[in-house]
């Protein structure tokens, strides 16, 4: 796949900064993730150079291919945020810093075999399909036999969740962000206390995604335009 040339779009940073002071209860704990799929290394360097600090790629290869021979900077931090193939978890391991689309207890193991050979806690969130989409990956909201057996390996550590919504108006769209708000809740108190992160809301919803408590937005189109 050729990668493409991005420009960041400054004025829209800036509006998307104002509305977490706004729209967010705790702003102070939102996060961008500037997603950089399909750009070449030029968009992760002006996110960089924009202060934003996290970035979003789906591909393990394209993202392998882009930050090869960088010295990346240690403040940057790489965010897995597409569906991850169970033979492409050991270079996940190796490149990513966070991993947010695990699904099911064999990737977490995968994940977590991995980590341990190279002495790693990989920082990883649960997918959750909050709107049951068929076309959707993630568990189900109520996964507590999973969610047990997750919380036996030791080189993971889930700091949160993450989900990607269905097409729904914007009522229901505002119910499946609070349904994640709950479950993320329940599930710090019963398994994992370092699960603090909700990442939900892209570029077409991330206010709504704001109002109801997530501290990630994934945000691409508004940053660098549609990817033809």
């Amino acid at each position: 796949m050729l990668l493409k040339q991005a420009t960041l779009n400054k004025a829209e940073l800036n509006k998307i900064v104002l509305n977490i002071y706004l729209k967010s209860p705790q702003p102070e704990k939102v996060t961008i993730i500037a997603v950089t799929k399909t750009f070449t290394y030029s968009a992760i360097q002006e996110a960089f150079d924009n202060k934003v600090y996290n970035i979003g790629e789906n591909k393990i290869q394209e993202l392998e291919n882009k930050i090869k021979n960088k010295i990346l900077p240690e403040k940057l931090k790489i965010h897995f945020i597409g569906k991850l193939q169970s033979n492409k978890a050991k270079k996940a391991v190796f490149y990513c810093d966070y991993i947010q689309t695990v699904d099911s207890i064999r990737l977490a193991q995968k994940i977590n075999n991995y980590a341990k050979k190279i002495s790693k806690k990989q920082n990883i969130y649960i997918q959750i399909n909050i709107g049951n989409d068929s076309k959707k990956q993630g568990l189900l909201g109520e996964n507590d036999d999973i969610y047990s057996q997750i919380s036996l390996l030791k080189n993971i550590k889930v700091v949160g969740l993450m989900t990607i919504l269905p097409k729904v108006d914007k009522n229901k769209t505002k119910d499946l962000f609070m349904e994640m708000k709950e479950l993320q809740e329940k599930i710090q108190k019963e398994y994992f206390k370092d699960c603090e992160e909700i990442s939900m809301g892209m570029s077409g919803d991330y206010n709504i995604a704001l109002e109801c408590g997530a501290t990630n937005i994934r945000i691409g189109t508004k940053l660098y335009g549609k990817r033809t």
